[in-house]
């Protein structure tokens, strides 16, 4: 489990190391930041850089949690990454094999991402049925934290927070468990990232001071806008 905390904040640097004021800029709302009247370069940088890594976070943390899950069940049973497109995992027990789709929260997409889903559970199962294996087969969706009640759709099982990890380990307390090995050495990590974090406050605040502040070192709003925004001499296609 250390391995995989250890690919988290990596990730987490490595996501930071690669941000350019650009970036950061074109993706953000800056109505927003003039809404709330904010004023000062590095106030505006912080707010921007905050905003973005916190949503970057959030995926990567996602994807930590279900590699997590696969991880506990390989240790469990020998459950392996799924080669069906849109599932995550695969794994036999008590003559049943179960296919699953990992969701790190409850909140985990729209109408047409679930019935992606659902789609993709169908193609799975219809497979394994034409390879006849006799074992019967279980489509489970799996979300890491959450308390919505276990419950079947009559297509799969959705299983949530400790009754997830329950259902994976067999152990009713792991969703507890795991939350202490998950904070192993975070403060050293935390410590490094907020170091890189400063640098790259100051840098971007002083590209930010240069590029987007007046003579007197005021925030040029229509020049910032016009480059998060102005397109009407950009010709694209969409795709």
């Amino acid at each position: 489990m250390n391995q995989n905390i250890r690919r988290f904040h990596d990730a987490r640097i490595a996501r930071l190391e690669e941000l350019s004021l650009k970036d950061i800029l074109r993706r953000k709302n800056p109505y927003l930041f003039r809404a709330k009247h904010v004023v000062t370069a590095s106030e505006l940088v912080v707010g921007i850089m905050d905003a973005f890594l916190s949503s970057s976070e959030e995926k990567l943390f996602g994807d930590f949690l279900e590699g997590l899950a696969i991880f506990v069940s390989q240790q469990v049973c020998g459950g392996y990454e799924s080669s069906a497109e849109g599932l995550d995992l695969e794994f036999v027990r008590d003559d049943t094999r179960f296919l699953v789709s990992i969701k790190s929260g409850p909140n985990w997409g729209n109408s047409s991402q679930k019935r992606a889903l659902q789609e993709a559970f169908r193609r799975a199962l219809a497979v394994q049925r034409q390879r006849a294996s006799g074992l019967r087969l279980e489509a489970v969706l799996g979300i890491c934290y959450g308390r919505t009640r276990t419950g079947f759709n009559g297509l799969y099982t959705q299983y949530t927070g400790q009754s997830f990890w329950h259902f994976l380990s067999g152990d009713a307390s792991l969703y507890v468990d795991i939350i202490e090995p998950i904070g192993h050495e975070a403060k050293r990590h935390n410590d490094y990232f907020e170091e890189k974090r400063v640098a790259l406050v100051n840098r971007l605040t002083k590209e930010f001071v240069l590029g987007f502040c007046d003579d007197s070192g005021n925030v040029d709003w229509p020049r910032l806008i016009e480059f998060n925004s102005g397109n009407m001499g950009v010709n694209s296609t969409l795709h």
